[in-house]
């Protein structure tokens, strides 16, 4: 299927658009029997082994506790969990559309995912790419050390180290050891979004940004993917054109995400659950304990119940930095309060990010329900 099939199979809507009617208790569940009968074939049942082979092929793996050894945080064992997310903004193969490499792909977006005890809850820190920070030494692809130092953009520990370097150079930030890491590419992320059926958003002004490829009106749409990827890729379309921006407006993406992919259905068709495993799988690298389909599945499993109103978005307290306009600086203290709720699996309090240029920019004028 075609990402031109596939958004052409989304929902037809009017500008305002149409809200789904609420499915009745015995539709939800037929859908989640479906699931669990789906689920049972694509994981080896008979004569459906090869879907398990052809899945578990897909997933690219990482192994980071071999590339790091000893040299990380204290593994604290208290029924949390913290992943550090990526996207890659690498535009080689498909994604050569959206420009040509500046040198190695970098970490287009960077999110560290909080799941507290009892996994009901998380709290999602974004990294500004553009954030100043001292980078660690780090093993390049073909075994050098490239040495780090102070005043180093964040998104060029990906450039030089790819994913270990990425994790240590956030290990060594927070003092927080990441569980588990998880990275997804731009062709992934639009094919998956297609898979779904699409996303709804509903902007409150007009969004023009011909970097991105975005052109929306102010109204009701549903996205498919490559008009997702242009939402969360604009950053010259919103506020004062900065990161910063970007960022609220990935949050809400993936909050509008989170509302709508509980009620799409997906699992009620095998054959939208296999499409959906087969996107989700090509999309994804990971480290070396979740690739595989089995431990992936219960990964993900463990985190189902979350939604966005489970879910706290916040960006690491940061300041302009008055040396460069398009660079930001941490905030070591507020920084501190954040690194220190997460160790001890508490919420972040709100003094964390008071001070903060991260979070006021102007998306929830733009984007509704931000």
């Amino acid at each position: 299927m075609t990402d031109e099939t596939r958004a052409a199979d989304a929902p037809k809507r009017g500008k305002r658009g149409r809200r789904r009617k609420p499915r009745s208790t015995r539709k939800k569940v037929l859908v989640v029997t479906a699931w669990t009968a789906a689920g049972v074939a694509v994981l080896g049942g008979t004569g459906l082994g090869y879907v398990y082979f052809k899945l578990n092929g897909n997933i690219k793996g990482v192994d980071i506790n071999a590339a790091l050894g000893t040299d990380r945080p204290m593994d604290v064992d208290n029924g949390s969990q913290d992943i550090l997310v990526l996207g890659s903004d690498s535009r080689s193969g498909d994604n050569a559309k959206y420009g040509k490499d500046e040198g190695a792909a970098r970490s287009d977006t960077a999110m560290i995912v909080h799941v507290y005890k009892g996994h009901k809850k998380a709290s999602v820190v974004s990294i500004p790419r553009d954030t100043l920070i001292s980078r660690p030494d780090c093993t390049t692809e073909d075994g050098r050390t490239e040495p780090g130092g102070q005043r180093q953009m964040f998104n060029t520990a990906y450039e030089v180290g790819g994913p270990a370097c990425a994790v240590k150079t956030v290990e060594k930030m927070s003092g927080i050891r990441m569980d588990h890491y998880v990275e997804v590419d731009f062709t992934g992320f639009k094919k998956l979004i297609d898979t779904l059926g699409g996303v709804d958003i509903t902007t409150k002004k007009d969004i023009r940004d011909k970097d991105s490829h975005l052109n929306l009106d102010a109204g009701t749409h549903t996205l498919n993917g490559e008009q997702a990827l242009g939402l969360v890729r604009t950053r010259h379309g919103v506020g004062d054109g900065s990161d910063l921006g970007r960022i609220q407006l990935q949050q809400a993406f993936i909050k509008a995400l989170l509302d709508q992919v509980k009620d799409v259905g997906v699992f009620s068709s095998p054959k939208k659950l296999f499409d959906l495993a087969d996107d989700a799988t090509s999309a994804v690298t990971t480290d070396s304990d979740l690739n595989d389909v089995k431990s992936l599945a219960s990964f993900a499993n463990g985190l189902k119940g979350i939604g966005a109103g489970d879910m706290k978005m916040v960006t690491l307290p940061i300041q302009y930095d008055p040396n460069d306009p398009n660079r930001v600086l941490p905030l070591e203290e507020a920084d501190q309060q954040v690194w220190d709720a997460l160790r001890a699996d508490k919420p972040i309090p709100k003094s964390a990010t008071e001070k903060s240029a991260g979070d006021k920019g102007d998306v929830g004028d733009v984007v509704a329900g931000h």
